[in-house]
């Protein structure tokens, strides 16, 4: 039998899948972790953790068998910088949960033209979410880590390198890593790169699927010689583990963020939205992500002692009875793209219940998903077809107040368990040509219930009140949070 590995590396937790030609996941694990959050707005996290959890999973998920190619994913856009030598220079900044450089994306949206004229040229203009800001707040607050950084890594990229000694991004990282990159030609953009990061030596491309080179030894069952591909960022390898890549698509990830991807045929921007390259040749992305969905459950589970059964079974009807909540609470992406957003909690009384306030928070992400779908609206993308993925979608109450929020049905694939499935797949084409879905039928279609369509409708419109009604006082209070110790 001929197998192959996945293993994505996440904000939470790091997966891994051992699947067979089939695409029947014949084996799975994770292993959990946590961030560091050194200062209010730095996410950070030490890149050696990527290496060792993959190596466990690896070790675990092998055990006794040979696989014959390796699939790699990550968060990002992610800012790992190392010397020549691979050598981690400091922890990664990570994605658009990192909001350190909001001085920085002001600064260089001004030098650089203007924010037409990077979107122009990127795709995205400059925001949380961004690389360049976050490598110019490196060079002006820790110039001497920075002057020892040679080189660029995500976890993807850095799982890659770590396996096969070979220094490559996949199209689509580089895509992200604004304004370095330029979507146009497919390639990185010197007179910017220069000014921003003269020293970085920036990876040569490709595509998520091409291998980026051959294990130099034997690990686990991953014997020397075995291919690895180049790999790409989580959100559009799940997005490819459900076949959500073609041009109409939309992909939902329910994970610790909420993340969006619509597929189209020719390059779009948005100046609420990222637009980027796709994870396959020839597909463009307008894409937008939340900067918290299942961090806000995960958040009140531990604030509550409940477990995710619990508060499922203990969750109010819609509405939450009376509370309305805006789920900002680490900034906000797209898209408001606003890092000093706050988290809002509008109508609590004594009367109201860890029931009531997680219906609120699931409400609260629905919301936040109809704001980004009526942005992809006015840039004009049509959606023909929904597909959820990812550990949200079990249990079935998220994925049916998000249909019942926005109208659309979402199809439910057989396997959601995301980014490293999809990473397997990708390494299976390596060998064989494979079809996602062969791999992966779809299990169940989610309806929207119009029952509830006016309630809703009118707490819609009052959650796009509640943001400009409270931001002034979210701004003054993440003023004071950056001042506190």
């Amino acid at each position: 039998m001929t197998y192959f590995l996945g293993v994505d590396i996440g904000t939470a937790s790091s997966k891994g899948v051992l699947v067979d030609a089939y695409g029947t996941i014949v084996r799975s694990s994770m292993r959990e972790h946590a961030v560091d959050r050194p200062h209010p707005g730095h996410v950070e996290m030490d890149g050696e953790i990527w290496w060792r959890e993959f190596v466990s999973l690896a070790e675990e998920l092998t055990a006794g068998v040979t696989v014959a190619a390796v699939g790699v994913s990550g968060m990002g856009p992610c800012v790992l910088l190392t010397s020549l030598q691979g050598t981690p220079v400091r922890p990664a900044v990570l994605y658009g949960v990192d909001t350190r450089a909001t001085d920085q994306i002001e600064a260089l949206t001004t030098e650089l033209g203007g924010a037409d004229a990077i979107r122009e040229r990127c795709g995205s203009a400059l925001s949380s979410q961004a690389v360049g800001p976050k490598l110019a707040w490196l060079a002006e607050h820790e110039p001497a880590t920075f002057a020892a950084g040679r080189r660029l890594f995500m976890p993807a990229s850095w799982l890659a390198y770590r396996l096969t000694g070979e220094y490559v991004l996949d199209y689509h990282s580089a895509s992200q890593c604004t304004p370095l990159f330029d979507t146009h030609a497919l390639d990185w953009y010197r007179p910017w790169s220069d000014r921003i990061a003269p020293d970085l030596e920036l990876p040569p491309l490709r595509w998520p699927g091409d291998v980026a080179g051959t294990t130099t030894r034997a690990l686990a069952g991953i014997p020397a010689g075995t291919p690895v591909i180049a790999g790409t960022i989580d959100a559009w390898t799940e997005a490819v583990s459900v076949g959500a890549q073609r041009p109409g698509d939309l992909m939902l990830m329910y994970g610790t963020t909420m993340f969006l991807i619509a597929t189209v045929d020719r390059a779009v921007s948005s100046p609420s939205m990222w637009g980027t390259v796709g994870a396959f040749p020839g597909t463009r992305n307008l894409a937008g992500g939340m900067a918290t969905s299942g961090a806000i459950t995960g958040w009140l589970r531990e604030l509550t002692g409940a477990s995710y059964p619990e508060l499922i079974a203990e969750a109010s009807g819609p509405g939450a009875n009376g509370l309305l909540m805006l789920p900002y609470f680490a900034g906000e992406r797209t898209p408001i793209m606003d890092p000093d957003a706050r988290g809002v909690i509008a109508g609590l009384t004594l009367s109201h219940t860890r029931g009531d306030l997680y219906r609120a928070a699931l409400e609260a992400t629905a919301f936040g998903v109809r704001h980004n779908v009526d942005a992809l609206s006015s840039a004009n993308i049509g959606i023909k077809r929904v597909v959820a993925v990812g550990g949200g979608t079990r249990g079935g109450l998220w994925t049916r107040i998000v249909s019942d929020v926005t109208g659309l049905p979402q199809i439910i694939p057989r396997v959601t368990i995301g980014a490293s499935y999809g990473a397997a797949f990708l390494a299976a084409g390596v060998h064989h040509r494979v079809d996602i879905d062969d791999w992966n039928p779809t299990a169940e279609t989610i309806s929207p219930d119009f029952s509830d369509k006016s309630g809703y409708d009118e707490l819609y419109a009052g959650y796009l009140a509640l943001y400009p009604a409270t931001r002034t006082i979210a701004h003054s209070l993440a003023t004071r949070q950056r001042r506190t110790p």
